[in-house]
C-alpha cells in the first residue's frame, strides 16, 4: 500500500489530532473518576453504582436496564437465591 503526498498529510493530521483527542478523553475520564470517588465517599455509595448511573443516564437506556434487572431478580427468586 502506498500513499500520495496529499494522503500522507491527511493521515498525519488524523493521527496527530486523534492522539490529542485520546489524551483529552483520558484526562477527562480521570477527572470524572476522581469526582465520582469523592462524591461516592461523601454519600457512602459505591463508585461503580454512580458510574453505572452516569452511563445509563447518558445512554438513556434505564428501561432496558430495569427489564434486565427484573429478569435477573425473577431467575434468582426461581432458584431460591433472593437478592
Amino acid at each position: 500500500m502506498s500513499f500520495n503526498p496529499e494522503q500522507k498529510v491527511k493521515l498525519g493530521q488524523l493521527i496527530t489530532e486523534g492522539m490529542q483527542v485520546m489524551h483529552e478523553v483520558e484526562a477527562l475520564n480521570e477527572g470524572l473518576s476522581d469526582t465520582v470517588k469523592a462524591i461516592a465517599e461523601e454519600l457512602d455509595i459505591k463508585p461503580g453504582v454512580l458510574k453505572k448511573a452516569i452511563r445509563v443516564a447518558h445512554k438513556a437506556d434505564f428501561g432496558r436496564n430495569r427489564d434486565d434487572f427484573d429478569q435477573l431478580e425473577t431467575i434468582l427468586e426461581t432458584v431460591g437465591r433472593t437478592l
